[in-house]
């Protein structure tokens, strides 16, 4: 009975190396129902992210080892798609967006209040949750000029050309395509694609539609599938 209460527990890795902070956050994560384990530097939280498998990171940006900013890249890059909450003291908007651009899904910044960081952790995980859940439900294959998408496999292909694809690019542009034509504004996409309490800025649909846009394009136009209409937003021909 004891291992099956586990099983739905979800676990949280906190990569962080003040103490304080650590302490503080695994107290509460005890509290609000998860199982917190933590590292103290970048190496450490590297083998504790291969080697324990969280449904989710919070990953400090400054730290020894390995910088936040590292961590996430590499993991992205080996296609770990865990879920991370960037943790920094940082206030500069072009840090923020350097985290998104390492594949973050979300960043709260320090000093931060335990409440909304329960709150972030809990719409992060919901998001997630919804969109394993939904993954199989909608039609298997859709399609747009000569993108392909298997939706049950998490598979796009762009005339015929294997595209790998963070699990929030995917969405934002499966999305996108089973919409195609409408326009959508950056806070449209913000609340139908991250979620109706996401309370990121709206420059995060910008990183996520520049790195779709590389990674469609493979260095041709990059506005050959997704278009920017000047003072609207976004849309998929």
């Amino acid at each position: 009975m004891t291992s099956g209460k586990r099983s739905n527990t979800k676990k949280i890795l906190i990569i962080e190396d003040e103490p304080n902070i650590r302490e503080l956050v695994l107290y509460n994560l005890k509290t609000g129902g998860y199982e917190g384990i933590a590292a103290e530097d970048g190496i450490a939280g590297i083998t504790m992210v291969q080697r324990e498998k969280p449904d989710l990171i919070l990953l400090d940006i400054m730290l020894p080892g390995k910088t936040g900013y590292e961590i996430c890249r590499e993991l992205r890059e080996e296609g770990n798609e865990t879920p991370i909450i960037m943790l920094t003291a940082k206030t500069e908007e072009s840090d923020k967006v350097t985290g998104l651009e390492c594949g973050a899904d979300d960043y709260i910044s320090k000093p931060f209040g335990i409440r909304e960081l329960m709150a972030r952790i809990k719409a992060v995980l919901r998001r997630y949750e919804v969109t394993s859940e939904a993954g199989g439900a909608r039609d298997t294959v859709i399609a747009a000029d000569d993108i392909v998408m298997n939706v049950e496999r998490h598979e796009v292909l762009v005339a015929g050309r294997p595209v790998e694809l963070t699990l929030r690019e995917f969405e934002l542009l499966r999305y996108l395509i089973e919409n195609r034509g409408r326009v959508f504004s950056r806070e449209q996409l913000l609340h139908n694609v991250w979620g109706i309490n996401y309370a990121g800025e709206t420059r995060t649909v910008d990183v996520h539609i520049r790195h779709l846009r590389q990674k469609l394009a493979d260095g041709d136009n990059e506005e050959k599938y997704i278009q920017t209409i000047r003072g609207k937003g976004y849309k998929v021909r």
